[in-house]
């Protein structure tokens, strides 16, 4: 289990806060259609912001449309109303459902990480030391990150996203197809950060997942965001048929 006496840290300031985050008719499209929008969406400061919706409901093109990693074929993405630029890229970070891991150690990882944002000596061991017992990965540092299974790897990816202390965290699909062990091990990562003022953006497909983790609910059918409201209130009383049927388990087209 992850160690959750061990403090997370003060997030990363610069001299403003780089949200809210802002889609203003926001699409995306190519030769085949349109996958998502239009979408209007402010994302604020806090809590964990849950993206649902069926499968090709466009919800990892949306989350890397406002992560940067693409470009919208109309509409814009705003942070704190600038564009983006290289010190927002800095103050952000996004992990994949495919975790990436460098071909090195598990602990070798960390300290590539960490030393990008400035950590050497006494300090940049304290925290590969702290990031590995709170992804549950200190016996495992040692071994290279290539060998590792889908869950330590899933664990490494999150650790060493956290690790930069971003104002913004996007997660697409974090526990897919992971082991129950890994799964406790991530949520217990995220609702550290989420405690510890990093904004949490999570693509799910897992309706338990997301009612654990969100604070609000972003609900997407065929690239459109058909509803946004509190957690709470999305579960408890949708205000959608589309989202209604969505929780009962029945198929949305």
């Amino acid at each position: 289990m992850v160690d959750l006496s061990l403090r997370l840290g003060v997030v990363a300031a610069g001299p403003q806060p780089i949200l809210p985050l802002a889609a203003s008719h926001l699409t995306y499209a190519t030769a085949s259609g349109t996958w998502v929008g239009p979408v209007d969406l402010t994302i604020g400061q806090t809590g964990a912001t849950v993206v649902l919706g069926p499968n090709g409901a466009g919800k990892s093109i949306l989350l890397r449309l406002l992560h940067g990693l693409l470009e919208p074929t109309t509409g814009s993405v705003s942070w704190n109303g600038r564009p983006l630029d290289r010190d927002t890229r800095r103050r952000q970070a996004m992990v994949f459902q495919d975790p990436v891991v460098l071909r090195r150690s598990v602990a070798a990882n960390l300290r590539y990480a960490l030393r990008i944002h400035g950590f050497r000596g006494a300090a940049l061991r304290d925290q590969v030391d702290e990031w590995l017992c709170r992804a549950g990965l200190t016996q495992l540092a040692r071994r290279p990150a290539t060998v590792l299974s889908g869950g330590e790897k899933q664990r490494l990816a999150v650790a060493r996203a956290l690790c930069g202390r971003p104002e913004v965290l996007f997660l697409d699909e974090p526990g897919a197809n992971l082991d129950g062990a890994s799964i406790i091990a991530i949520e217990d990562l995220l609702r550290a950060a989420r405690d510890g003022g990093t904004k949490l953006i999570l693509v799910t497909h897992d309706l338990n997942q997301a009612r654990r983790i969100a604070d609000d609910v972003v609900f997407m059918v065929a690239g459109k965001a058909k509803e946004r409201a509190p957690a709470s209130q999305f579960f408890d009383a949708p205000a959608t048929d589309e989202a209604r049927a969505f929780i009962d388990g029945r198929i949305v087209l």
